[in-house]
């Protein structure tokens, strides 16, 4: 087997290009703040700038479902612009997640609507559910479905819901025909809900099972390019500061201990970008694609939280100011450290598949 490739292809470079324009446009830090202090923390101008302009919300659906039949690579380009900009757009959950659901499911007719993005959709399963972890499901009494589920991503703003049942399926319930009640969440970029429902209909689209663990698979390997974006911007952006700043007449980037901390940081930011290609590569191409997953996520949430850890110190005073954008990078790192399995939870899986035993 050929060793994979995980250098950015001229596409890819052109569609970053892309992406970071729209969000430089689109997506400012005041915005962002702004936004997460109303009640419509979602920028849904910004998700159809993204989805419908751009046509990023089908990447991964086939052309012939109106998608762009790209792969993960390309999504995970996507995907680290996103979090180089906390962007407040339910592109993880919808794009990654429910289309991968989809997929497994083979329901064509949602995964068009997805594509075109006139349906945003969202897995009805707890955002801290690993690929292999268990998850809760609702009941199925006379054809209509029963239940609460708890710490759902993006929910708020879903057309269609995907519900795992009791009975082993996987239902379509349209959004409308369930109770959501937003939760107080740490990331105020991504909330998370409070599904209820209580004799909403359902549409089965296949088993649950293996959908439900597809899209966790893919999106735990793919949020390692998100928190890769979160981390490359707070060292960037610290190292820019420090620059700017002058203590005793000189740049504080100048003192050697700060030196130390940034060129040890840029080493853990370099493995991650190294990480999170490496699983994005094994998705799009099925080689050991568990094994790139595990040691994704479970190298990159200590990443990104030291480094926004790291920027929050070193910017000093201004850092801890709720104006700087800096704490809206700080939640977004810890929230996914926990997001798809923790970084614990990662590395005991691949232990497991390496046949690693513990001493």
């Amino acid at each position: 087997m050929t060793d994979p490739d995980l250098l950015y292809s001229e596409e890819e470079e052109a569609l970053r290009a892309a992406v970071r324009g729209l969000l430089a446009d689109h997506c400012d830090p005041a915005g962002v703040i702004a936004r997460t202090e109303s009640e419509t923390p979602h920028d849904i101008a910004l998700w159809k700038a993204l989805a419908d302009g751009m046509g990023l919300a089908g990447l991964l659906i086939p052309e012939e479902l109106d998608g762009q039949g790209a792969t993960h690579r390309e999504v995970a380009v996507v995907l680290e612009e996103l979090g180089r900009a906390v962007a407040p757009v339910p592109y993880l959950t919808s794009a990654v997640v429910a289309t991968e659901v989809l997929l497994e499911c083979g329901a064509d007719d949602l995964l068009t609507e997805l594509a075109t993005a006139t349906t945003i959709g969202a897995l009805a399963v707890a955002l801290n559910t690993a690929p292999d972890g268990a998850f809760r499901t609702v009941r199925v009494e006379n054809g209509t479905l029963h239940g609460e589920l708890t710490g759902i991503a993006d929910a708020a703003v879903a057309d269609v819901l995907l519900v795992p049942a009791d009975d082993g399926g996987l239902y379509a319930v349209a959004a409308g025909a369930a109770t959501v009640t937003a939760k107080p969440s740490l990331d105020l970029t991504r909330p998370v809900a409070t599904v209820v429902l209580d004799g909403a209909p359902g549409r089965r689209l296949g088993d649950a099972e293996p959908a439900v663990r597809r899209a966790l698979r893919a999106a735990a390997g793919l949020l390692a390019s998100e928190q890769l974006g979160v981390a490359d911007w707070t060292l960037t952006e610290t190292v820019r500061y420090l620059k700017e700043r002058k203590q005793f007449n000189r740049p504080v980037g100048g003192f050697q201990a700060l030196k130390h901390r940034l060129a040890q940081l840029w080493l853990e930011v370099v493995n991650l970008r190294a990480a999170a290609r490496g699983a994005a590569d094994a998705l799009a191409t099925g080689a050991d694609t568990d094994v790139a997953v595990a040691v994704a996520q479970a190298y990159a949430a200590p990443v990104a939280v030291h480094a926004a850890e790291e920027a929050l110190q070193l910017h000093a005073g201004i850092g801890m100011t709720w104006e700087h954008p800096i704490h809206l990078y700080l939640k977004r790192a810890k929230a996914d450290s926990i997001a798809y399995g923790t970084a614990g939870a990662h590395r005991a899986a691949l232990a497991e598949l390496v046949d690693l035993q513990a001493p």
